[in-house]
């Protein structure tokens, strides 16, 4: 499981944005642990540390320990730190705050912390560019933070430069976004000022931020969590504040604190509940038969154009999101109509999703046409039935299997295998974008007939005639192409 589906399912299963630093400061630490007189200093804050974890664990969506405050602490240090990442339990995800800067260190220090120490992200700083961050990401399960913004008020005489309209902080999220998807990069964003993160969350919609000193300034709390937010009451993540880990009543506290979250997500939520209307804006003669859809997709973000590295570490000219789909009622609409017309003319018995995206259309298109759906696990359980395949089937049925997007073509075929490994029959693929490349003649030669709604180059003529990228865009996609 990657850090992104990780995280996902610990905000989903604890209902918490709520992240918690585990940093051996004494200056933090809860007074009964400073006053063991028979333990060493170090003894008594792993007891302290090991205290907050078994506190917090099912009210907290991440922790996050700070390299620094370990390395002070000299071998000992880093030996509690691989002490403390192995206490905490396995379902959460850990973000190593390391700040790390060293483009000569990076491929050892990534190989360390994510194959040794088995974290899941970890926080770089900006100022070697993509080349730093490049020996991270090459781990396609784990994630970056980059440091965008600091509060610190001495910052920001470089943060601001050159002017306030310009300044370098927004240049840094700019450039960081072509440097991975959102999947595999978010950001850190230390700020009070609302303005500051209103900007930054202009030019990255799509990103999940971690928002750090927001507790600094309790009168801009509330705005600040609502500006961070997403329309569905995510993309943000929210460290505990410190002085909580003082309290002997923590597991309450943090409990308190993550119901008054919710309140603000939930209130989010209720004004993005309702569908806008759209119409379409353009009129072209050669009119595509998925128009309005295309143009749709665009105006929604999840066809973005720009410099994007892919999970598989190929550099794309444009980047594909569709989880913002299930969202919006109308065009999900349109794209269950779009896959029923070419499934309708297919024989099979099943419909199976390849999990996680392709699970929402696929239970759209059984509920539609009322034929029963499966789907193939992605990873198999321990415990429990330990099934690979949920829901009901036999042997030697005809499936028609559905994914959201063809890139390699390798997801769709695992998930593919495994439906074939139970005795079902697959012989038809259906997605609603293929980004082309051979994919689909690769699918045959594995005997699948593939279908898609949409072509990736079809989507960028249309994109292109309609105005919605520019020239400069659209050459570079053929470039690339």
């Amino acid at each position: 499981m990657n850090f992104t589906d990780k995280l996902n399912q610990a905000i989903a299963t604890n209902h918490s944005l709520l992240i918690v630093g585990l940093d051996p400061n004494p200056e933090m630490m809860l007074l009964k642990y400073l006053s063991e007189d028979n333990n060493t200093l170090i003894e008594r804050i792993e007891a302290w540390l090991l205290w907050v974890i078994q506190s917090t664990c099912d009210r907290v969506c991440a922790y996050k320990p700070t390299l620094g405050f370990y390395q002070a602490l000299g071998i000992p240090g880093l030996q509690l730190l691989e002490r403390i990442l192995t206490a905490i339990p396995p379902s959460l995800p850990i973000i190593l705050d390391a700040k790390h800067s060293d483009l000569n260190t990076s491929s050892v220090f990534a190989r360390t912390i994510f194959t040794q120490w088995r974290v899941d992200a970890v926080t770089l700083t900006p100022y070697a560019g993509q080349d730093h961050s490049a020996p991270f990401l090459v781990y396609s399960d784990k994630s970056v933070f980059i440091l965008a913004h600091t509060s610190n008020p001495q910052a920001e005489v470089l943060q601001r430069y050159p002017n306030l309209e310009q300044p370098f902080y927004l240049k840094v999220v700019e450039e960081a976004q072509s440097w991975a998807t959102p999947e595999q990069l978010y950001l850190e964003v230390g700020t009070t000022n609302t303005e500051t993160l209103t900007k930054i969350r202009a030019i990255a919609p799509e990103r999940t931020i971690l928002l750090r000193s927001l507790w600094s300034n309790n009168n801009n709390l509330e705005s600040l969590i609502k500006i961070g937010l997403n329309s569905t009451g995510e993309g943000l993540l929210i460290p505990i504040p410190q002085d909580l880990l003082a309290n002997n009543t923590l597991a309450e506290e943090v409990a308190h604190l993550n119901q008054t979250i919710n309140n603000y997500r939930q209130k989010k939520c209720d004004r993005a509940a309702t569908c806008e209307i759209w119409t379409p804006d353009v009129c072209l003669l050669d009119r595509h038969p998925h128009q309005d859809l295309i143009l749709e997709l665009f105006d929604i973000g999840c066809l973005l154009f720009g410099e994007y590295v892919q999970a598989s570490g190929a550099t794309f000219s444009y980047y594909i999101d569709l989880r913002k789909i299930i969202s919006n009622p109308h065009i999900f609409n349109q794209v269950l109509k779009a896959y029923s017309d070419i499934v309708e003319t297919l024989e099979f018995d099943r419909i199976a999703g390849i999990p996680y995206g392709a699970l929402p259309t696929a239970t759209g298109l059984a509920l539609n046409l009322q034929r029963p759906m499966i789907f193939p696990r992605k990873e198999v359980k321990a415990h429990g039935t330990r099934r690979l395949i949920e829901g009901n089937f036999n042997p030697g049925e005809t499936v028609v299997v559905i994914d959201d997007i063809l890139i390699s073509g390798k997801s769709v075929m695992e998930g593919a295998d495994k439906l074939k490994s139970a005795g079902l029959k697959i012989k038809d693929i259906v997605v609603l974008i293929d980004h082309e490349g051979g994919v689909k003649d690769r699918l045959a030669s594995n005997g699948y007939c593939a279908h898609s709604v949409l072509g990736i180059s079809e989507i960028t003529e249309t994109l292109y005639q309609s105005g919605r990228i520019d020239r400069e865009q659209y050459l570079s996609f053929q470039d690339n192409h």
